[in-house]
C-alpha cells in the first residue's frame, strides 16, 4: 500500500494530492535505536517549498469546509477501515523506527482506529446556538444572534517521535472534522508512519491538497513553520522547552500545547500497597518511560514507605529487557543521547546519597529500569523530566508535605493519588496544580474522549475529541434585528 511515497528508501511529501521530492535534492536520515541502521530517508524542504504546502491548504481547504459534517465523516471513516487494515504493517514500521514493542506499537494503532471513528461521529454534533436579545439595556428584545462556529483554516500540526500515530491523528482527525485544511509536520522519528498515516487520509478520499505535509530541518524550516501568515492555529505535542520557544516565535497565532510533565504518584497509607505497585510500575516504565503522563516520583508516606519500595522493586524485576522485536518491556531509548540524560540524573541521585534499589545498567541508549529511594529534594531526578526507566521515590511525613512537593514542580500534567478514603483522595485532587488527577491508578492519556490538559509549564489549550474540534473552530455571530409591532 505505501509503495508510491517512497523512491527506494527515501520518503517523499504529500504536497496537493501528489507524493514529490524535494527541490533541495537534501535528505535527512534516521537511524535504528536498536542497532544504529539506517531506516529512512526524509526529504530537506526549502522555504519556498513550504509556502507551496501552506498556500495549496490555504486554497484547497474552503472547499472541505463546504463539505457537510456528515460528508467529512464518511471520509475519516473510511481513514479508520483502511488503517485499521494496515494495523499490522504499521505496527511493524514502528518497532523499527522507535523501539517501540509490538504489542504496544498494535495498541496505539488500534486505539488510533477507534480515535478517529470516534472523531468522525463528534464531527456530526458541531453545533452552534440561537440566542434571545432579552432586555440588555432595555431595548434588545428585537434581537436575536444565529451563532454558528466555522473552522479557523489552516493547522500546523506538528506531533513527537513517541505516539507518531497516535499523536500524529489527535491532531489531524480533529481538524479535519471541524472542517480545516492540515500542514503536517510528523517528527523526524517516526517519520515513516506518520507519513503513512498521511497517505491513509488521502487514500480515504481526502481532496487534494487539504492535508500537505513538510519534512525538514528545524534550522532551515523550523522557526519559518509556525512564524508563518499562513498559519492559523497550532497543535504541537514535544518539550516544554521547543514549546516555549513556538509561542515566543508565533505571536498571536491561537495554540494548543501538549508539553512535557513530572507527575507525581501520591501513597497515603491506607492504599492497597499491592495494586498500587502495580499500577505505578505499569505507569512508570511502559514504553521505557518514554511518555509525558508516565509516573516520574512517587511520594510516600513513611509509615508504609518500605513496604511499598520492595512491592515496586518486585514488580520491576518482572519487567523484560531487550529487543522491541521480541517483546521486552523495556527497549532501547530513542537516542544516546536520551540515555546520556538519564544516566546524568541517576549519577547526581548517587552522588547525593539516594539509595539504589534496582539498576542503574547500561547497554548503549539500552537503560535498565531504575529504581532509587531515599530521594530528597536536593537531587535533580525529583525535578527533571528523565524520559526514561527511571524511577525516585521521595518519602514524606504527611499529605501536605506531599502536595507541597508535587506542586513545586514547574510542571502540572497530571498526578495519581492512591487511597481507600475518597474524602481524602478529593482533598487531595483539589489541591494539586495539574490538568488531570487519577484516583487509584496511574497518570495516564484517554480515554480520548475525556478532557487532557496541563497547566504551567505542561501545555495550554485543552484536548480530548469534543474538545479538540471545538478549539478548532470559531463562533461567528450574525445578528437578526426584528421589527416587533407595538
Amino acid at each position: 500500500m505505501f509503495k508510491e511515497i517512497q523512491n527506494e528508501n527515501n520518503y517523499k511529501n504529500l504536497i496537493n494530492g501528489k507524493w514529490v521530492d524535494s527541490q533541495s535534492k537534501e535528505i535527512i536520515c534516521t537511524f535504528s535505536p536498536v542497532d544504529g541502521s539506517n531506516i529512512a530517508c526524509m526529504q530537506a524542504m526549502t522555504k519556498e517549498e513550504v509556502d507551496e504546502a501552506i498556500n495549496g491548504v490555504k486554497e484547497a481547504y474552503p472547499k472541505w469546509a463546504a463539505f457537510t459534517s456528515t460528508e467529512r465523516a464518511n471520509v475519516l471513516l473510511k481513514a479508520a477501515d483502511l488503517l485499521e487494515e494496515s494495523a499490522e504493517e504499521l505496527a511493524e514500521i514502528m518497532v523499527r523506527e522507535i523501539a517501540k514493542n509490538k504489542k504496544s506499537a498494535l495498541s496505539e494503532v488500534i486505539r488510533t482506529v477507534d480515535f478517529i471513528r470516534y472523531t468522525a461521529e463528534e464531527g456530526k454534533r458541531i453545533k452552534g446556538e440561537t440566542l434571545e436579545g432579552d432586555t440588555f439595556n432595555g431595548y434588545t428584545k428585537n434581537k436575536m444572534s444565529f451563532v454558528k462556529r466555522e473552522p479557523l483554516g489552516v493547522v500546523l500540526a506538528i506531533s513527537p517521535f513517541n505516539y507518531p500515530v497516535n499523536l500524529s491523528a489527535s491532531k489531524i482527525a480533529p481538524a479535519l472534522a471541524a472542517g480545516n485544511g492540515v500542514i503536517f509536520k510528523p517528527p523526524t522519528q517516526g517519520a515513516i508512519s506518520a507519513l503513512h498515516l498521511a497517505q491513509i487520509f488521502q487514500k480515504a478520499g481526502l481532496p487534494d491538497g487539504v492535508l500537505n505535509t513538510v519534512t525538514g530541518r528545524g534550522s532551515v524550516i523550523g522557526d519559518y513553520l509556525v512564524n508563518h501568515k499562513g498559519i492559523d492555529f497550532i497543535n504541537f505535542t514535544g518539550s516544554s522547552k521547543v514549546g516555549k520557544h513556538i509561542a515566543e516565535m508565533s505571536g498571536m497565532i491561537p495554540m494548543m500545547m501538549e508539553l512535557g510533565g513530572k507527575d507525581a504518584a501520591i501513597v497515603l497509607k491506607d492504599a492497597d500497597l499491592d495494586d498500587t505497585a502495580k499500577a505505578i510500575v505499569s505507569g512508570a516504565f511502559n514504553y521505557s518511560g518514554q511518555r509525558c503522563t508516565a509516573v516520574k516520583r512517587v511520594l510516600v508516606l513513611n509509615e508504609v514507605a518500605d513496604e511499598l519500595v520492595e512491592k515496586i522493586k518486585m514488580e520491576v524485576k518482572k519487567l523484560s529487557v531487550g529487543l522491541p522485536e521480541n517483546d521486552a518491556d523495556i527497549t532501547p531509548l530513542i537516542d544516546l543521547k536520551s540515555a546520556d540524560f538519564v544516566q546524568s540524573l541517576i549519577d547526581d541521585a548517587l552522588n547525593k546519597n539516594a539509595t539504589l534499589v534496582l539498576g542503574n545498567k547500561r547497554e548503549g541508549n539500552l537503560m535498565y529500569p531504575t529504581l532509587l529511594d531515599n530521594v530528597t529534594e536536593e537531587m535533580l531526578v525529583a525535578w527533571e523530566e528523565p524520559f526514561g526507566p527511571l524511577l525516585p521515590i521521595l518519602r514524606v511525613e504527611s499529605v501536605e508535605e506531599a502536595i507541597r512537593i508535587a506542586n513545586a514542580s514547574e510542571y502540572g500534567l497530571q498526578s495519581a493519588v492512591f487511597t481507600k478514603d475518597i474524602d481524602s483522595a478529593f482533598y487531595i485532587a483539589n489541591k494539586l496544580e495539574v490538568g488531570t488527577v487519577q484516583i487509584n491508578n496511574k497518570t495516564e492519556r484517554g480515554p480520548d474522549h475525556f478532557p487532557f490538559l496541563g497547566v504551567k509549564a505542561s501545555g495550554m489549550g485543552t484536548q480530548g475529541i469534543r474538545y479538540s474540534i471545538e478549539s478548532m473552530t470559531r463562533p461567528k455571530a450574525i445578528v437578526l434585528n426584528l421589527h416587533l409591532q407595538n
